[in-house]
This record gives C-alpha cells, sequence and structure tokens, in this order.
C-alpha cells in the first residue's frame, strides 16, 4: 500500500470571494453575541459582531480614504488589541493585503521585512519599533472607524493575495507567504477534524496574533463559526493564564507544548468549561498530554501543520490520534510520503510529506521567489504513514541526526526522558567535539540540579546503544522563538566542553 492519502477533487471555488466577509458572514445572525473578548489582570474588553463588523469595515473606509488601492500591502506593527483583528480584516474587506509581524522584532528586523514586501502603509501601536522605510504611518482607532460609513467588501478572484505571514524563521531566515482569499474555506476542514469548533465555543489562544497558528485558529475560526475569541492582553504572563481561563469561561484553549509545560508546573485551578485544549507549533510529548489530561480531565488534541497550509493532520475529540501519533490527515486534504526521488514509499516507511499544491489552503508562494511547480509541496518533516493512515512525526529533515550510520529522530530521543522526574524540557542534536566528530547530546531543563547518571540509566533502558546520547548539559533555559518554538538550530551553540 502506498502512503497517499485521499486522491479526491478539491471543491470548486465561488467566482468571486472577500476573505474577511466569510469570516464575519455567520455573526450577522447574532449581531449582539459577543465576537471578542480582551482579557486584561483587572478588567475585560467586550466587543459584539455588530461592533466588530462595525470596526472592520469602518477600517476599510479609512484606509481606502488614504489612497490606498486593492493589491496595496499594509505593514502591521501592532500588539494583542482590538486594533490587530480590525485592521488585518479591514485591509482584505477593502481588498488590500495586510502584512502582519511580530510586535518584538527590531528596527533592524522589521526593516529587513519591510524591504520585501514594501507596503504603501504602516500601521503601528505607540512603542513598537518601526522599519526604516518611507510608507506614511498611521495608528489604529478602531472605536472612532467604527463610526465611519461601512465600506462594501471588495470581491473578486479567490486566488489574489489577500494577506502576508512570516515562517517563523526557527530554522533559518523567514520567509515571506503570501495566501489568498480561498485560504480561508480550506481551514473549515480542521473545525471539526481538530479544533471540534462551535458557535457556543469560547477559545482561548495563548500566542501572538501575528503567528498563523493564534491568527488562524484563535480568531479566524471562531469568528467564522459564530463562536468567541478570547485575546490575552499584551505581555500577558503564562502564570495568569489559568485564572483568566477560569474566568473567562474558557470551552477550549490552545497553546504550544512550552505553554502548557510550564502551566502544568505551577499548577492549575478547577476548569469545569473547559471541554478540550488544542496544541500545534511542535510535538507534543506525551508525559504532557497525560499531565493535563490528569489535572483538567479533558483532553490536548495535536496538529501538525505549517505557515505555508495551515493544519493539516490532527487529532480531535471525535477521532483522536492513535497513541504516540500526530494524528490523521484530515478529510479533503491530499498528502503524501515520498522518497528522495519524489515516489510514494509504502506504508510503515519513513519517507517526507508532501501536500498537494493544488489545495485552496496552501499558499500561493513565496514572495521574490518563483511559484512553487508540480504536484507536490514537500514539507521538511520526516514521518511514517500507517496502514490506517495515522502519521508518526519524526522529526525535521534538517534535523535528523546520523548515529551510528543510522538516521535518528531526536523527537524518539528526546520522549525517551520527557517523564524523568525533576526534568522539564529537553532537545536532542548533533554537536561536534573535535574536528570532523560529531555526537549526539541532550540539553535539558531541570527545576533543580540533575547529574547525569539517571539520564544515562533511562537512555540505556528505552533506547538503543546508537541512538542513547554521549553528552548531557543542564541549560538554564533552552533557545524558543516568541511563541514559545523550540529554535532547534540554535542548541548546538549551547554545547560546552566536559572539564578534563
Amino acid at each position: 500500500m502506498q502512503s497517499l492519502i485521499d486522491t479526491r477533487p478539491f471543491p470548486a471555488l465561488p467566482p468571486v470571494f472577500n476573505l474577511a466577509g466569510h469570516v464575519l458572514a455567520r455573526g450577522r445572525s447574532s449581531p449582539e453575541k459577543t465576537a471578542l473578548v480582551m482579557l486584561h489582570p483587572d478588567r475585560d474588553a467586550l466587543f459584539s459582531y455588530r461592533e466588530v463588523t462595525a470596526q472592520v469595515l469602518g477600517a476599510a473606509t479609512a484606509l481606502l480614504a488614504l489612497g490606498l488601492r486593492p493589491g496595496d500591502r499594509v505593514l502591521m506593527r501592532l500588539q494583542n488589541g482590538l486594533g490587530f483583528p480590525v485592521v488585518f480584516l479591514g485591509a482584505i474587506a477593502a481588498g488590500l493585503v495586510p502584512v502582519a509581524t511580530s510586535a518584538a522584532l527590531t528596527v533592524a528586523e522589521v526593516t529587513r521585512l519591510a524591504l520585501r514586501v514594501d507596503p504603501r502603509l504602516i500601521v503601528a501601536d505607540p512603542g513598537v519599533a518601526l522599519p526604516d522605510h518611507p510608507a506614511p504611518r498611521l495608528a489604529p482607532d478602531p472605536v472612532a472607524w467604527g463610526k465611519l460609513p461601512p465600506a462594501d467588501f471588495h470581491l473578486g478572484d479567490p486566488g489574489r493575495e489577500a494577506y502576508v505571514v512570516f515562517t517563523s524563521g526557527s530554522s533559518g531566515q523567514p520567509e515571506a507567504v503570501s495566501h489568498a482569499h480561498r485560504a480561508i474555506l480550506a481551514r473549515a476542514a480542521m473545525h471539526v477534524a481538530w479544533e471540534a469548533l462551535g458557535p457556543d465555543d469560547r477559545l482561548l489562544h495563548a500566542g501572538a496574533l501575528n503567528w498563523t497558528y493564534t491568527l488562524g485558529a484563535g480568531l479566524l475560526d471562531p469568528w467564522t463559526v459564530g463562536a468567541t475569541a478570547l485575546i490575552p492582553a499584551p505581555d500577558t504572563p503564562t502564570a495568569a493564564l489559568p485564572a483568566l481561563l477560569a474566568r473567562a469561561e474558557a470551552t477550549i484553549f490552545a497553546a504550544v507544548p512550552g505553554v502548557f509545560r510550564q502551566m502544568l508546573r505551577a499548577g492549575l485551578p478547577t476548569l469545569p468549561q473547559l471541554r478540550h485544549a488544542l496544541s500545534a507549533g511542535e510535538s507534543l510529548p506525551t508525559t504532557l498530554r497525560v499531565d493535563w489530561q490528569r489535572q483538567t480531565g479533558t483532553d490536548v488534541h495535536e496538529a501538525l501543520g505549517m505557515s505555508e497550509l495551515s493544519t493539516y493532520i490532527s487529532g480531535a475529540p471525535g477521532r483522536p490520534a492513535p497513541a504516540g501519533t500526530a494524528g490523521l490527515v484530515q478529510p479533503g486534504r491530499l498528502v503524501a510520503c515520498l522518497d528522495d526521488a519524489g515516489d510514494l514509499v509504502p506504508r510503515d516507511t519513513p519517507g517526507e510529506l508532501a501536500v498537494s499544491t493544488a489545495d485552496p489552503g496552501f499558499m500561493r508562494g513565496y514572495l521574490g521567489r518563483p511559484a512553487p511547480e508540480g504536484p507536490w509541496f514537500r514539507t521538511g518533516d520526516m514521518v511514517r504513514m500507517s496502514a490506517t493512515g495515522a502519521i508518526t512525526h519524526l522529526g525535521r529533515r534538517d534535523d535528523l541526526m546520523n548515529a551510528g550510520g543510522f538516521r535518528t529522530s531526536p523527537l524518539e530521543i528526546e520522549a525517551a526522558f520527557h517523564d524523568l522526574p525533576g526534568l522539564t524540557a529537553c532537545a536532542a542534536t548533533e554537536v561536534e567535539v573535535a574536528p570532523g566528530t560529531r555526537i549526539i547530546a541532550l540539553f535539558y531543563e531541570a527545576g533543580c540540579g540533575i547529574d547525569a547518571a539517571p539520564l544515562r540509566q533511562r537512555a540505556e533502558l528505552a533506547l538503543a546503544r546508537y541512538k542513547q546520547p554521549r553528552h548531557y548539559q543542564q541549560v538554564e533555559t533552552l533557545p524558543r522563538t516568541a511563541n514559545g518554538k523550540l529554535i532547534r538550530r540554535a542548541v548546538a551553540a549551547l554545547y560546552q566542553r566536559p572539564d578534563p
């Protein structure tokens, strides 16, 4: 059996379409329902679907009044506040192209990104670093915009550019990813096959809105189904999230594994409204899943995705992921597992995961580079597809290590240590200990000092000899992005040669 999932044709697209119109359509049937809650330490700000729709379409009016034309790009330098969704969807409603960027970027970093997208306008919150670029600046004013005459949704080819996001850059330089209006239609697969999201849900996402995981699962998906998005204020510490979950009566919580780890370490309050949690961004260790279930009585459902497509493999309450796997391919997605030559590998054989370039959710391309060609886009994720279609994630292709002539996944090594008492996080990688000599090393965080002896004992019990790390090193913290995702390429730089 070849490792190919779902060969049905993708559904036909509408002749004209607007992403923002689609996202806000469901809210028209219940205009006074709460669409957005901005969660602050001492107070919350609530906005109805009527209010956010007026603000979005008023923002479209304000942007067009500046002389912008459909297709022009708008660089967003915004915090996690009301201005972010209003500017993002307001620009798309007007046919403009918002470019979401992290508010944490420095002047030099955002200048490089601005040169790549060449915006006609920069919308910025006070205090956020601005690029060295000639585009005019504008401060967001959602409340005032909500009083302006509403613009009409700009309709056009669903394949035209809708928005631009940047990849995390955790494995190299960030890429500018151009997405089409049609991308929102492909997200319907994950509403059922991952999020189990309905109009009565209240979803709290712990990440920043500029990240595609948060933007999609934390904002666009809840609004598309008529649910309520719960957005923590900028700089909300992880320690404050449990109380916010309880106070906001969240029914779904979404975060990266690192956030789950920190919350579990501190202990969680009773969360009677919570139905389940969602995890993406990197592999979720089994121990975190088990600990979360023990403390909350709810399950965590994992998804595998990327900025170029969003999630496409996941578990869900109605179809949980088989133990030890990342989940199942979402219905309607077309994926394959390929060898180095681009041929399909048999089931239960490691290969590189590839997605169909015909998927409506697949990117238009990277800015400044030729559009992807051919039927498959190789993701760089090494996986094994079972006979039942379950996907086991083996790690990034570039992260695989060559131990004794065998290709070894760092995820497999790390999984052997995740339930070791006192250890809170770990990362395996290859390090060069002498010219031409490379070994597997395990870098780990711990609440207290842990010497190498118990780690070596665990490795001997759980791992084949060629997979066992030859070097163990405790570190204060592993390198992570602002969203909590491990920067694996930076781990090896932590290596310190043992004292002779």
